[in-house]
């Protein structure tokens, strides 16, 4: 079969690899009929880089059909259309019981100290291969894929594998009051759907941050009221101003590792190119190499006893946190991997005609597999106007 496949930093490639098989006898085998590019895949040609390994098949946001299953697997049969989560979940652990299906201690990477396994992530998350492919294999076929009904376009249903469940948990965690107010670090993708899911919910004002066009434009057609800079004086101030000086009840932070600014952390991450991965591994598991731009000017911005909700990757071990402040300002912090299969009955009666969320249009590309290293040259440059990009196996 075709896949996406990492050949090193900056260095995707579509490559022919063999076909997955059934290995367990509750294992699923599906054709890929769409599947993401997310930001988090744009960390593994960048700062993770040092966790991967030439030829590990890449992505976490894929739908298809079902075409074999194992001996075992009753839940779904071939011809079934499917959305798989982007986290490894066995769905019968003390963890899954619990809706931390991101914490399954199944498939939990003990040996890394790292929580479930994720489809094409790094050796940290098990190095499963993903799903930017034309085949995935699926384990756990009786509680893990979500059965979606036939019928509309697969815009309708794949981003419950990610982008729909990570902006959930973004908003549920950011515990905003009925017509409070909410700050959105960042309007990609995450951001973008945390932004419309907040308005969903009842928040009264959603303010967004961000410096790209086409991302500023799509929120303010959503109700957005966009701060068209990530400066952190400039976006502390306007949101004050707004909010009779105090803050935004709440903040997301959808950008993370990759924010701008922190020159010494740039530089940390910028060595990741150079100096060789087996040492990076190294200095990763014990450094502070984030750029922390945005959860400093999340700090600041949040009004005194508001919420912080993370859903921005960071990777650094050793990050330091401004205590003193969050402590004297009470902040809450709630962060993590989406749990997706803890969202997903919330969500899937928001998919409908209506498309309240507006995932039918969500995309702003639509693009074959052959064409992925371009769509992520452009994803992660932010070229001719990609927010988001859905591969077509």
């Amino acid at each position: 079969m075709r896949a996406v496949t990492w050949h090193g930093r900056a260095d995707v490639r579509v490559d022919t690899v063999p076909d997955p098989v059934i290995q367990e006898p509750t294992d699923v085998i599906i054709e890929v009929t769409s599947t993401g590019i997310c930001g988090s895949d744009l960390h593994l040609i960048e700062v993770m880089a040092p966790f991967m390994s030439v030829g590990d098949v890449m992505g976490h946001e894929p739908m298809g059909v079902v075409r074999e299953v194992g001996s075992e697997v009753t839940a779904v049969k071939p011809g079934d259309r499917v959305v798989v989560p982007f986290n490894i979940s066995c769905g019968t652990c003390w963890m899954c019981s619990q809706g931390l299906q991101s914490q399954c201690e199944t498939t939990q990477n003990r040996d890394q100290g790292f929580g479930a396994s994720l489809f094409g992530y790094t050796k940290l998350y098990g190095q499963v291969p993903g799903g930017q492919a034309e085949y995935l294999r699926v384990p756990f076929g009786n509680t893990l894929p979500i059965k979606v009904p036939d019928g509309p376009a697969d815009d309708r249903f794949v981003y419950l594998s990610d982008v729909l469940p990570t902006a959930w948990q973004a908003v549920q965690y950011a515990g905003i009051p009925q017509g409070g107010s909410v700050l959105v670090l960042g309007l990609g993708p995450i951001g973008d759907m945390a932004s419309r899911i907040a308005l969903h919910l009842g928040a009264g004002k959603v303010f967004g941050a961000d410096s790209v066009p086409e991302r500023i434009e799509r929120s303010r057609t959503r109700g957005v009221e966009v701060i068209s800079s990530t400066d952190q004086e400039d976006v502390v101030s306007a949101v004050r101003d707004a909010t009779d000086g105090r803050g935004p009840d709440a903040v997301i932070d959808a950008v993370g590792m990759e924010a701008h600014g922190s020159p010494l952390a740039t530089l940390a991450q910028k060595a990741t190119a150079i100096v060789p991965d087996a040492i990076m591994e190294k200095v990763m598991q014990v450094a502070g190499v984030d750029r922390l731009a945005a959860v400093h000017t999340a700090i600041e911005a949040v009004r005194r006893g508001g919420t912080i909700s993370l859903s921005g990757v960071y990777g650094g071990a050793t990050d330091p946190l401004p205590l003193m402040r969050m402590f004297d300002k009470q902040i809450q912090f709630r962060m993590g991997q989406a749990n997706v299969l803890r969202w997903v009955p919330d969500i899937l009666p928001l998919l409908t005609d209506e498309d309240p969320l507006g995932v039918d249009s969500f995309a702003t590309h639509h693009v074959p597999l052959a064409q992925a290293p371009q769509a992520y040259a452009n994803f992660r440059d932010k070229k001719e106007g990609t927010v988001k990009v859905l591969l077509k196996p």
